[in-house]
């Protein structure tokens, strides 16, 4: 099975990649291909996933490429993980909206909207080529901010599509951690639209524990949410850490004003994570992946491929990684692959 990356030069791929490899045989992946117009970056990012399959043993052949059409051709799946502008936009959209005393976020507010009217055209062109060109029962997933707004848009044109976030997963796991059981034990009542939104009932042997991991952890969630504690306790639910540019709009505001904001550290992460991955004897994730964000989001990715796909026997082969023709030379690139950059 062919699996496709959109944005394949992104510093989470390395994360995406693990997590494919550490997966074995479960999604039965034969061919991963990773796209980006930035072939420099790509160079960088993709031989270093080339170095984490190889040292897990993953029989998966990893080829680069900056030609979509190449990558969407026969693939099962497509991930599109891509950021429009970059981390340069990224920092505009949080910037902008302080000077009008507003919260400046890249998924909502008036920094996310300017994004979805950046992304929404671009996704939307990728997804005809892959419509395209892809396998007729192709999957679209959808892990481009903001993720509601742009899988929306994905189905409104009828596309086969699922936008995925790390939010609830995050809650899953730590709630199970708390409990002392396995993640697969607990189940989420989760409400809202992505990324605004509840766990209002936690499901543990068919009984609902979130009001007792309330009253025993609920110094814990407010630190975590960086919201007080009786804020928790009168509402009975536990909101997403994005929903404190509501409730705490103000207090935000005046720390993004003395800090800078979210969009400053991460193109700090970044650099330093793209001088890590070009070293050529790091096969493993760095510690500094953890602070760009995204936990669990390889574990979700493969969890919802696995739910999606139907199982496809993986052939017993060392693996490897190629620049070969086709693909690594662009030819005749669709409108849009060179307005888009990873996320």
């Amino acid at each position: 099975m062919k699996l496709a990356v959109v944005g394949g030069g992104s510093t989470y791929t390395p994360e995406l990649v693990d997590g494919l490899a550490r997966s074995g045989d479960r999604l039965g992946v034969t061919e991963l291909v990773l796209v980006d117009p930035d072939r420099a970056r790509l160079s960088v990012v993709g031989a270093f996933a080339g170095r984490i399959l190889r040292h897990q043993g993953s029989p998966v052949v990893l080829r680069l490429t900056a030609d979509l059409d190449d990558a969407a051709d026969g693939a099962s799946a497509v991930l599109v993980q891509l950021r429009v502008g970059g981390q340069a936009a990224r920092a505009r959209d949080e910037s902008f909206p302080l000077a009008c005393g507003c919260v400046g976020q890249e998924t909502t507010g008036a920094g996310g909207l300017a994004k979805a009217l950046r992304t929404v055209p671009v996704v939307l062109g990728v997804a005809d080529v892959v419509r395209r060109r892809a396998a007729p029962d192709a999957w679209l997933l959808d892990f481009t901010n903001p993720v509601g707004i742009v899988t929306r848009a994905l189905l409104q044109a009828g596309h086969r599509a699922v936008g995925l976030c790390n939010v609830a997963i995050g809650f899953q796991r730590l709630f199970a951690g708390w409990l002392g059981r396995s993640p697969s034990d607990i189940t989420l009542g989760h409400v809202g639209l992505n990324h605004l939104t509840w766990v209002r009932d936690v499901g543990v042997d068919g009984v609902d524990v979130l009001p007792d991991l309330i009253a025993r952890h609920g110094d814990d969630l407010a630190r975590r949410l960086e919201l007080p504690r009786a804020l928790i306790e009168s509402l009975g639910v536990v909101p997403s850490y994005y929903l404190r540019y509501f409730y705490a709009h103000d207090d935000v505001v005046a720390e993004q004003r003395r800090s800078g904001t979210r969009a400053d550290e991460v193109r700090r992460i970044e650099h330093d994570l793209l001088d890590q991955y070009a070293d050529p004897g790091l096969v493993t994730k760095p510690a500094l992946l953890e602070q760009r964000g995204g936990a669990y989001y390889s574990e979700a990715a493969v969890a919802l491929l696995a739910a999606l796909l139907p199982p496809v026997p993986s052939p017993a082969r060392c693996g490897r990684w190629s620049r070969s023709s086709p693909g690594w030379s662009r030819t005749s690139p669709p409108t849009s692959s060179s307005r888009w950059t990873q996320r």
